[in-house]
């Protein structure tokens, strides 16, 4: 069954509006709006209000390959992706005109850019979604997902998470992502209401929201978790909460404590998950029993899915039936779909004694420092560890030292030093240490380095 068959049998399912408290089934959503059925490339410009889900909704059951982009996108960047790509429609309500597309009514509440000129490539068969794998720029290179990667990653998550027809769940995660795509998804086939919202988790607002319709789960990054700790979320109580969800990086082990303590006092859940775009989202998931004892680790591949560890390089190896049909770079590549059984993630690895998998750090955020390999992720978790759950962003600096980042005015730069000095001697000299207001971060959350690098002045 394709997923917006299994998407649109549950009778369960509603939309409701943040911004207006409009609800909206998902029969209303079925063909509401007046397309064309052609095999080729649409640019949906996606954020998680009510107007993007229903798009989205009517061409996920087309023939089109759907490619979700950021609204957010600079202008320049969105005009040279539409030029080499040439997307049959454009979703895009930032926008008034579009040169060389015809605004299209496609219905009372939406409008498209239709082209003015038909597109002469081929798409494959197999292609139904185009996923950026970086989301912050302009990059024409897409990760190629089947419409049987989105169905079989979206039940692979079914098979562990607490999804229940009752569910109220808050698109606090940019679907445009494969991590928001993925909450979704699996909430769609198998949930009750989702609240569109482009409100941030962190803004009062979404709590007043969550409290309003009764949320029963919430989404993030590390970096959420952390600030939702600073600010005394889990000190709180929200009867509705059910479980929460976590993936694209690892939890100090403060945090955990504080996660762990949250969910038996409040019993609620916590899943820690892994994945990648290129797996059309989870590959592992740590069960919420094994938060204490695993606690910084990815847990145990999804159902149908497996791992195996490169013995040379340390690479964490996955297979399963979600691994994407290759990269699109320019629209000739649309023309093939490559089904591949194995998905090398760039991520170290290993496995303990008991079969969980831990990442210890990626490939390219490897330095040497004088010849000496160090882990610059594996530095930001000891750092987090030995200084009670802080924020802290490494960064290597030609090879010859590590820039930390910290959002504690008060935290002296010898301390961290020294930290290093005792746990990887790493000489004080190596290390640079400075006091920033905030970090940058990507739109899904996660640390954007190569911002945050420009901060070292």
């Amino acid at each position: 069954m394709k997923l917006y068959d299994l998407i649109q049998s549950n009778k369960n399912l509603v939309f409701t509006d943040a911004l207006t408290d409009l609800s909206y089934s998902v029969s209303e959503f079925h063909q509401s709006i007046s397309i064309d059925d052609k095999k080729a490339v649409v640019f949906l410009y996606t954020d998680n209000m009510i107007g993007s889900v229903e798009v989205f909704l009517n061409f996920l059951q087309s023939r089109f390959t759907v490619t979700l982009l950021s609204p957010q996108l600079d202008i320049q960047f969105k005009l040279e992706l539409e030029q080499a790509y040439q997307p049959y429609y454009i979703y895009d309500p930032s926008r008034t005109e579009i040169d060389g597309f015809s605004a299209y009514t496609a219905s009372s509440r939406i409008q498209l850019f239709k082209n003015e000129s038909e597109p002469d490539y081929p798409v494959h068969e197999e292609i139904k979604l185009l996923l950026s794998t970086s989301g912050t720029t302009g990059s024409p290179k897409f990760v190629k997902l089947s419409d049987q990667n989105l169905v079989q990653n979206a039940h692979s998550i079914l098979e562990f998470l607490p999804i229940l027809e009752t569910d109220v769940t808050p698109l606090n995660v940019p679907i445009i992502f494969v991590y928001g795509l993925s909450i979704f998804t699996s909430n769609c086939i198998a949930g009750g209401r989702m609240i569109c919202t482009n409100r941030d988790i962190l803004q009062k607002t979404f709590w007043e929201d969550f409290d309003k319709y009764a949320c029963t789960s919430i989404g993030g990054v590390p970096y959420v978790y952390e600030m939702l700790n600073r600010i005394g979320f889990f000190k709180k109580v929200y009867p509705s909460l059910r479980y929460m969800t976590q993936t694209g990086g690892i939890l100090n082990r403060t945090l955990v404590q504080v996660l762990a303590e949250h969910s038996t006092r409040q019993e609620t859940q916590f899943f820690v998950m892994y994945g990648q775009t290129e797996a059309a989202g989870r590959m592992a998931y740590l069960p919420p029993a094994d938060l204490f004892t695993k606690n910084t680790s990815i847990g145990i591949p999804i159902k149908n899915g497996s791992f195996e560890i490169d013995p040379d390089s340390s690479e964490l190896i996955y297979l399963g039936p979600n691994i994407f049909g290759g990269y699109a770079k320019k629209p000739e590549d649309l023309n093939t779909f490559h089904h591949s059984e194995r998905l090398q993630t760039g991520d170290v690895g290993r496995k303990d004694e008991d079969g969980y998998y831990y990442i210890t750090g990626r490939i390219k955020r490897i330095v040497k420092l004088f010849g000496t390999r160090m882990n610059l992720d594996e530095v930001e978790l000891i750092l987090k560890n030995a200084l009670g759950g802080e924020t802290f962003v490494c960064m290597g600096i030609e090879d010859k030292s590590i820039l930390v980042l910290h959002l504690n005015e008060e935290l002296v730069a010898d301390q961290v030093k020294s930290i290093l000095k005792e746990k990887l001697n790493v000489h004080p000299s190596m290390v640079k240490v400075k006091f920033v207001e905030s970090v940058p971060l990507t739109p899904n959350g996660k640390i954007d380095y190569s911002t945050a690098i420009q901060l070292m002045d």
